[in-house]
């Protein structure tokens, strides 16, 4: 065995870059669909040692990057189906999409490596030089107990500055905050209270702070100089466990703390969620677009006279359903669209669908539009409407037109104009239905950033189309509307053409759902919220805090030399 990983460590220290990038793609296993969270650890715990044993630190980045390659490669190959949907691309032009927003996302994690390698060369420096060390060419040696080169206090600094690299992923060039580490375990590992205190962002550090605690007591507990008992292999496994679950042991109380709901609404509210397993390749054909409204229309038929709120997928119809266009803009007259939607309905009955709105200029020409979602009461009246406020670059809008539409580079969703972004999270008022808080696809993935915190809604409802995102991209768009639910302490309700169509609780667990590729309607009640969360409350102040003080954690380690 010690000679296997000598041979291993020889391996990793010729070609750190290449076992760093291997890494990363093991990591992305622990993602949706596969759950191999196990191997995600494992590949984590691997990259901190590369890391930790990094004698430069351009080397510290370079396995960095190298690492966030892989990771996201793997982790983001979803991507690429969606090329396949555009006429105007070749396919393989999607994979070379994904390498090149590889390259640009692996730099945050390559931030993060390199910044935890800062703190930890200044801690085995400092501690060298004040025991009259020397160092040799390959860096300073260190002089407290460590595994494979991983002290304390480069554990602390690696999981508050991947707090950090993951915010700013959020939000920098409008963000892509898509798969945060702490979503490998969201069902497996720590319960919902932990994500409701810190967020999405201060649960991974906290995982990688329990990997990284776990490194360093085995290298404490095999130090030369430690008792013979804690060094014997039952007692080691011991200090193991204890250090994977010393961060879980006030999750039991926590859980019990943040466990009180609003049972006031919700209830109640009868609902009605449709899939009709549209396909990307037959949703903008004209020619199939009355076949896809009659798959809508068989499942939404009422089983009852019970008033109930419809919720239909984004985008869900190609016709306009507000008045005041220039006439050649409809395909059908807008009461006759309002009136095949209430052909549907119960007296009583409200519905949300995804549908587009058109923006003119002076002259009647269309400049614009919205991906938004419109409110129908049983009698064609329209109701308050959500405009998409965070839009997909190169799928709903397309940055530098003229430059990239000339050699061919086309957005991904049909059309030749741009959609234009609504204000940002809004709650809707709609009645005896209480109040909903909307967020359209692609919105939901952004911690801190679904809700209107001035008027929190009973519930989120998110339509979305995943119809282009492969088998990969569904269940982990699911995944991370359940750590919304979780950190707002609200239900969600997913509505998709093809899947994953769900109704989530305000502890993030599934009540409902249907497969992907397969039409159904789920007939079920709003789950009721909880009360406001810490987090609902404070938002990424949250995570951004905690991370900080991690860091003074990681100096108070460096000055004490532990």
């Amino acid at each position: 065995m010690t000679a296997t990983s000598s041979r291993i460590a020889a391996f990793a220290d010729r070609w750190p870059k290449l076992v760093a990038l291997l890494l990363g793609a093991v990591s992305a296993t622990g993602f949706a669909p596969l759950n191999f969270w196990p191997l995600t650890l494992l590949a984590f715990a691997g990259w901190m040692a590369l890391v930790a044993q990094s004698p430069r630190g351009r080397r510290a980045f370079g396995t960095g990057w190298a690492f966030g390659i892989g990771h996201f490669a793997l982790g983001l190959n979803w991507i690429a189906t969606a090329f396949t949907y555009q006429a105007a691309m070749p396919a393989w032009l999607g994979w070379v999409a994904v390498v090149l927003l590889s390259l640009y996302l692996a730099v945050y994690p390559a931030l993060a490596a390199w910044a935890a390698w800062a703190v930890q060369r200044y801690v085995i420096s400092t501690k060298t030089e004040a025991a009259g060390g020397l160092h040799d060419s390959e860096g300073p040696k260190p002089i407290a107990p460590t595994f494979a080169g991983v002290t304390l206090s480069f554990v602390f600094a690696f999981a508050g500055f991947w707090i950090l690299a993951e915010w700013l992923r959020s939000w920098v060039f409008t963000g892509f905050a898509w798969n945060p580490l702490s979503v490998v375990m969201l069902k497996d590992f720590f319960g919902p209270a932990l994500i409701r205190w810190v967020g999405t962002y201060g649960a991974s550090g906290l995982l990688l702070l329990q990997v990284g605690a776990v490194m360093w007591l085995w290298g404490y507990f095999h130090k030369p100089d430690h008792p013979t008992l804690a060094r014997r292999p039952v007692a080691q496994f011991f200090m193991w466990w204890l250090a994977a679950g010393l961060l879980n042991v006030p999750i039991a109380l926590l859980e019990k703390s943040s466990q009180s709901s609003d049972h006031s609404r919700g209830q109640s509210i009868p609902v009605t969620v449709v899939q009709p397993n549209v396909g990307q390749q037959d949703k903008w054909e004209g020619s199939k677009a009355d076949a896809n409204f009659a798959k809508l229309a068989r499942l939404t038929a009422p089983k009852d006279d019970r008033p109930r709120l419809i919720l239909w997928p984004e985008a869900a119809i190609p016709d306009y359903l507000e008045t005041g266009y220039p006439s050649y803009y409809y395909d059908r007259a807008p009461a006759a669209a309002r009136g095949r939607l209430t052909n549907l309905m119960n007296p009583g009955d409200l519905m949300l669908l995804g549908a587009l709105k058109l923006e003119f200029d002076k002259t009647g020409d269309a400049v614009g539009a919205r991906n938004a979602v419109m409110t129908v009461h049983a009698d064609g009246t329209l109701g308050p409407r959500y405009d998409k406020a965070h839009l997909v670059p190169y799928g709903e809008y397309l940055p530098m037109r003229p430059i990239l539409s000339a050699i061919g580079l086309s957005r991904l969703a049909p059309g030749d104009i741009d959609f234009w972004p609504g204000p940002g999270p809004h709650t809707l008022d709609l009645g005896a239905f209480g109040r909903a808080g909307l967020q359209i696809c692609y919105e939901i993935i952004f911690s801190g950033q679904v809700v209107d915190r001035a008027h929190r809604p009973d519930f989120l409802f998110n339509p979305s189309n995943d119809a282009w995102f492969g088998a990969w991209g569904p269940p982990q768009h699911l995944a991370q509307a359940r750590l919304r639910a979780i950190e707002e302490g609200l239900p969600v309700v997913r509505a998709t053409p093809t899947g994953i169509s769900a109704v989530i609780d305000a502890d993030g667990r599934i009540l409902a759902s249907i497969p992907m590729h397969r039409p159904g309607r789920i007939d079920t009640t709003l789950p009721p919220p909880h009360a406001p969360t810490l987090f609902a409350r404070f938002g990424n102040l949250l995570p951004v805090g905690f991370a900080l003080l991690l860091l003074v954690a990681a100096i108070a380690f460096r000055r004490r030399g532990r």
